[in-house]
């Protein structure tokens, strides 16, 4: 397991394949496990890089003042310790919001963006009345007893998963930890990248589940596809949050064409 350290935290991530670099960037809750469909299709194409953010999965638990910078700060630091150049990044939901910030603070390290159900941030994505309400739901997840403690987000699917799904998803939301949900939600909810959008100089796609019911196509994907230079825009019919897991194949292509094109 490839491993590296950035100021005493450890971040592990698993590498396969080989070829030009994919690195994938999973939602909260969640680790590496997430992206398992893509990392078991992309390896024959694409060094596939698929991280446990700090407090997450394999890494060092985080700090209660780790903050959007320093989650891109160590995904910068995982790119580089791969060491083959700018690399595809790809971010799915919360995983989108440590990307743009990683591109807002370290292009270079950025060959193309995807961003997948995702938010410039809450603050920058969303009404203030839903980040609101998202916040308190968060925090209703955050109070229960430690015996309980298995935070799941609500409206993550389309239609019913696979029951392997199921099971890993449970799985993840068992192991995650209460401080790094806080950070994730401290660090999500009160991020505005939207200024950023129009200065992306790199091409960038966009990938929406069609009934993604937390980050909808229609008022946060569409204002993406406006915004962004060169952004191309991919709706994956009847999937939702978690359009890759919901839509693997499709998912998937879409990647590989937009990276096979671009490398």
């Amino acid at each position: 397991m490839p491993a590296v350290r950035v100021d005493g935290i450890e971040i592990a991530y698993d590498r396969v394949g080989r070829g030009p670099p994919l690195v994938l960037a999973h939602g909260a809750t969640s680790d590496a496990r997430l992206f398992r469909p893509q990392v078991e299709d992309l390896a024959d194409e694409f060094t596939v890089v698929a991280w446990d953010e700090p407090g997450a999965g394999r890494s060092s638990d985080v700090t209660a003042s780790f903050s959007l910078a320093d989650y891109a700060r160590c995904l910068a630091a995982v790119i580089e310790d791969v060491d083959l150049g700018p690399a595809h990044v790809l971010g799915l939901a919360w995983g989108g919001t440590v990307v743009l910030e990683l591109y807002r603070s370290h292009a270079s390290l950025v060959r193309t963006l995807l961003l997948a159900d995702t938010y410039a941030g809450w603050k920058g994505s969303l009404s203030a009345a839903e980040v609101r309400s998202r916040v308190r739901g968060a925090e209703r997840m955050l109070a229960v007893p430690d015996e309980v403690f298995a935070p799941s987000l609500p409206g993550l699917f389309a239609g019913t998963p696979p029951a392997g799904t199921v099971r890993l998803l449970s799985v993840m939301s068992a192991q995650a930890r209460r401080s790094s949900m806080r950070a994730e939600l401290a660090a999500v909810a009160d991020a505005d990248l939207s200024a950023l959008l129009p200065r992306i100089g790199v091409p960038t796609l966009l990938l929406w589940g069609e009934l993604d019911a937390r980050s909808p196509v229609e008022t946060v994907a569409r204002p993406f596809l406006d915004a962004v230079p060169e952004a191309t825009l991919v709706v994956l019919p009847g999937a939702g949050h978690l359009s890759n897991i919901e839509a693997p194949e499709a998912f998937n292509r879409s990647v590989r064409e937009f990276c096979r094109s671009r490398s």
